[in-house]
């Protein structure tokens, strides 16, 4: 048995919303793990959706950018929302960006490349800036798509410069309507994208993982129903569709008109065309998405300075 301390309990609490005894009681049922307390929270209803668990938590800039028929996202993180103004991490975003749209979205590999316009390599651009800035930097994640025939349109939200922002995302069209018609549809799905945040392009192309966990807590509620197993069983199948559904691009309903899905409006333009159109692809990148970071007591931190400086 795992032991349930103090601060566990206090880290999904925050986390989840629940109270500090029904954390305990999660902790304690799942042998102290926070991943499935998360999820027997929801079951029992006490966590709504696990509010805080994907919360955003650092800072930095995505940034979007296209070449041709290709296109590429990046986020760079750092430890204050300072940094995002400053021109010289706009500058080692961007160059950045150009660097996956030759090398692609591999980490590691980009990071060995050789950084355009300046001696050494993306690694080293970044040491240089972390010395410059006097803040942690890291490449965290980056994506490329590319059509062969068709358009990738980019989309920032928040924007603080050209292509940078909290929110990057990149739209792939295949087909061979004219591009105005092409960039405008891209455009119009972008910023569903950015809105909407979708998990998969399709139904069947959600992660297996994703909705076995779902299937799970649907499972875990259903049960406490009373209801027979039949009921439950479809009770249970009922609520995997509905989230596959509700979180699959094509199947969403386009900005929130559940009478119009996205794959309606891609065939209405498609229609008016005269030409294929068919979404090949998306990428939403969302600055600190999934980055757990403790909540500072400014007031305290205050206190311990001048404790300090005593």
């Amino acid at each position: 048995m795992a032991e349930i301390t103090a601060q566990l309990v206090k880290d999904l609490r925050e986390r989840t919303g629940a109270g500090m005894m029904d954390c305990k009681r999660a902790l304690t049922e799942t042998d102290g793990d926070m991943e499935k307390a998360i999820d027997w929270l929801r079951a029992k209803g006490l966590a709504a959706a696990a509010k805080k668990a994907g919360r955003t938590a650092a800072e930095g800039l995505v940034g979007v950018a296209v070449a041709g028929r290709r296109g590429a996202a990046v986020e760079v993180n750092a430890e204050t929302d300072f940094v995002a103004k400053n021109d010289r991490f706009q500058a080692l975003v961007r160059g950045i960006l150009t660097v996956a749209l030759e090398h692609g979205a591999d980490v590691e590999r980009l990071l060995e490349a050789s950084m355009p316009g300046g001696p050494g390599t993306v690694r080293e651009a970044i040491a240089t800036s972390i010395a410059t800035i006097g803040e942690n930097q890291t490449l965290r994640r980056a994506a490329v798509l590319e059509v062969g025939e068709g358009l990738v349109v980019p989309y920032v939200h928040n924007a603080v410069a050209d292509g940078l922002g909290r929110i990057g995302v990149l739209v792939a069209l295949e087909g061979d309507a004219p591009e105005p018609i092409l960039a405008e549809l891209g455009k119009q799905l972008a910023l569903h994208v950015a809105w909407a945040g979708p998990l998969a392009l399709t139904p069947e192309e959600m992660d297996p993982a994703l909705v076995a966990r779902e299937r799970a807590v649907a499972e875990a509620k259903a049960a406490e129903s009373g209801k027979p197993a039949d009921i439950v069983a479809r009770m249970v199948e009922g609520a995997v569709r509905k989230f596959t559904t509700e979180h699959a691009l094509l199947t969403q309903g386009f900005l929130g008109d559940a009478k119009t899905k996205v794959a309606d409006v891609v065939a209405r333009a498609a229609r008016e065309a005269g030409a294929r159109i068919r979404i090949a692809g998306f990428v939403r990148l969302q600055l600190g998405e999934g980055i757990a970071r403790p909540e500072s007591d400014f007031a305290a931190e205050v206190a311990a300075a001048v404790a300090g400086q005593a």
